[in-house]
Order: structure tokens, then sequence, then C-alpha cells
């Protein structure tokens, strides 16, 4: 639903009553991710999508209905191959959505998720009831579900998980007149994922740009302010002057952190790459020739690197993809990122028979505190 917080805020301005489609689960070659909407106002209005097409207009109905009677409704839509023309994925795929409407009821707590732009935070909705819940790390407001729905609800959002579960409420809960289990769909939102590259040049930029298409929050860093401006990284959140192994050092990383060292200077290079390589980051990678990655590998060893961290770097950077300009290097360095992220292999799709959506392992955060010391402008 943060997809289409812009447009549901407005209907949130206007008090207009709308029902919201969710994704709730998929199966085979889905076209959209768990969580993707689609929403309908009491006028009609459309905005989202939850199949790219396919099943649209089914679901444009259901919303209606749902507006009409104020019920939750659950269906699933799958392939058909006996009638053209009836309702089903064409990409072989399944979907399960779930529908409800938002109304004074439950428009408070919608809100709260819709508008906490850049913290985490979670909707917890009851499948059967329709009730909901926002959920902050410290905060929570709307329904006020059974303590072990609470406590599951917020593991999810620590993990950045969003997904459907069936949760047992105690074995006194129905003699409190309570649902002995709970079926909920935990929504989650986490900010944006980090990439940070080192080094401000020109190949840098174009990393920066496609870093901000992929929906990273991208710092530029270098240790020279005379190259490390935001002028010449427009597209970067924040850009950092400072020596980048200190940096990195003392900057907040997590589990899903991409690390692009683009300075290929062994002044820069291996103190950073010493720190990087032990960090537990989603992606570590370094330009240069295949002759600075020899040298730059025999340096590591020297200052004590293990053959395990070294296995994490991904150098030359990028996939053979046989570009040759900053933008086509970029688009080299995000595929590989792109594939570690995913699990994919780098091969043509047309080459193998394999699924084409897979996921990838989310492992817990570490977090470095920030440190004052740090000449820091942002874009």
């Amino acid at each position: 639903m943060r997809d289409i917080a812009a447009q549901l805020l407005e209907w949130h301005a206007a008090g207009k009553d709308y029902a919201v489609a969710s994704i709730i689960g998929i199966g085979g070659s889905a076209p959209r991710p768990i969580g993707a909407a689609l929403a309908v106002d009491a006028d009609g209005t459309v905005v989202g999508s939850i199949s790219g097409g396919c099943v649209e207009g089914a679901v444009y109905e259901l919303c209606r209905e749902s507006l009409a009677t104020g019920a939750t409704i659950r269906e699933t839509f799958g392939y058909s191959d006996t009638d053209a023309f009836a309702v089903g994925l064409t990409c072989g795929g399944t979907i399960q959505v779930f529908v409800q409407s938002v109304t004074d009821a439950n428009r408070d707590a919608v809100e709260q998720v819709l508008r906490a732009e850049g913290e985490a935070v979670a909707m917890v909705r009851d499948l059967d009831s329709g009730a909901v819940m926002a959920l902050g790390t410290w905060w929570s407001s709307g329904h006020e579900f059974d303590d072990r729905v609470i406590a599951e609800a917020q593991a999810m959002l620590d993990a950045g998980t969003t997904a459907v579960r069936t949760i047992g409420c105690g074995s006194d809960a129905e003699l409190d007149g309570r649902p002995a289990a709970v079926t909920v769909f935990v929504e989650s939102h986490v900010p944006p994922p980090r990439m940070i590259v080192f080094g401000a040049i020109d190949f840098a930029a174009a990393v920066a740009r496609i870093g901000k298409f992929l929906g990273y929050h991208v710092t530029v860093c270098d240790a020279r302010a005379v190259f490390a401006t935001p002028a010449r990284f427009p597209d970067a959140d924040e850009v950092v002057v400072e020596w980048p192994n200190k940096y990195l050092a003392r900057t907040r990383v997590d589990a899903r952190t991409v690390v692009c060292v683009l300075t290929h200077d062994a002044k820069f290079d291996v103190p950073l790459l010493e720190v990087a390589l032990r960090l537990p980051v989603a992606f570590v990678g370094a330009m240069g020739s295949r002759r600075t990655h020899e040298d730059r590998l025999q340096r590591l060893r020297a200052a004590g690197m293990t053959n395990a961290e070294l296995a994490r770097l991904k150098s030359p950077i990028g996939l053979d993809l046989g570009g040759r300009t900053p933008e086509e290097t970029a688009v080299s360095i995000a595929a590989e990122i792109v594939a570690v992220r995913r699990g994919g292999t780098g091969v043509p799709l047309g080459t193998h028979g394999g699924p084409i959506h897979r996921d990838a392992v989310v492992v817990p955060e570490v977090v470095v505190p920030d440190s004052p010391d740090a000449l820091r402008i942002t874009a």
C-alpha cells in the first residue's frame, strides 16, 4: 500500500471510503510480489496494480463488493488453460488476494502506516474480521491484538518480513471470548537498503543513478573534498567527505547494504576492504583490472585477511556484459548486485528452465553507531 500512499492519503484527506486489494500469497511465476496493492474509491477510481493487468477487472469488482457490503474477501486467481477469456494469470502462477474496505473504523491506523515514511512500520490485518493495527518499533495503534500476535508481528517487522501468519492465542483464549487462533497479514515496511559507493569518479555517478533507480539510499564517499560534491552526484542521497575506511567503520550497515569500491587505488582500497569484508553486508564489490585485483588480494592477505573473508569480494565488480561507458558499467554492477540479492545466475533466462523468480535469505541487521566527526553533505 505504501507504493500508492500519495493517492490514498488524498482520499483520506477528502474523507473518502475505499477498498484495497493486497496480494497475500503467491505461487509459481506471479507477476507482482506479496504486498502489491490495488485500491478503488467510492467513485470507482482505481490506483495501483496487483497483476499487471491479468486479473485487475475481477479484483476491481471484488473491491466494489467490499465497499458495498463492508465484508472482507479472500480470493485465489490462477492460470486457466481451458478458456482464453477466463479470469486467470497467463504467466502460469497463482495469487491470493485479500480485499477489505478502509472506513472510519480503521482509517486512522491505515493512515499512520501510509504516513510513516522513513521509519520501520507494519500494518497488521486480521484476515477474518478485517481489524487493523499499525505497529512501529516502539508503538502500536488501532485494534488491540492478542499479545502473542503483537510479539510475532514485531518480530516480522524487525526482520522486514511481509507474510500471512496463523498465531495461537493460548489455551484460555476461548474462555475469555477470544478466538483460539488469529490469521493475520503482516505487511512490513522498512527504510530502503543502503548502497555505499566509494570513489568520487564518473563511474560512481552512474552507479549512484542506477542505485536510486533500484530503490537504494545511495551514499557517495571520498576523502577528496574537491571531487566529492553534491553537484557532481545529484542522484546520491548524501555525499560524505571522509577517509573511506573510517566512514565505513562508523556508519550504519545491515544485511541489505551493498558496498561498491570504485577507487581502484591501493591506499584507499586495502584499508577499506579490510573493514568491508568483515561486516555482515549483502555485497562487497571492487573495481579494477585483473592485475589490480591480484595485487589487491596480495595486499589484503599481507594485512591478515583470511581466504573465507576474501571469498566474499566480488572483483572485478560486475557481470560480463561487454560494456565500456560509465552507464554500461553501472548496468553491469547493478546486474551483479541483483543476482546476488535474489540468487540469480546471471545467465540469459532463455538458456535454462529453472524458476524465473527467487528470494534471497535475509539475516539480522548489524548496526555500527554514527560518529559526529565526519563532514557530511546531503544533496
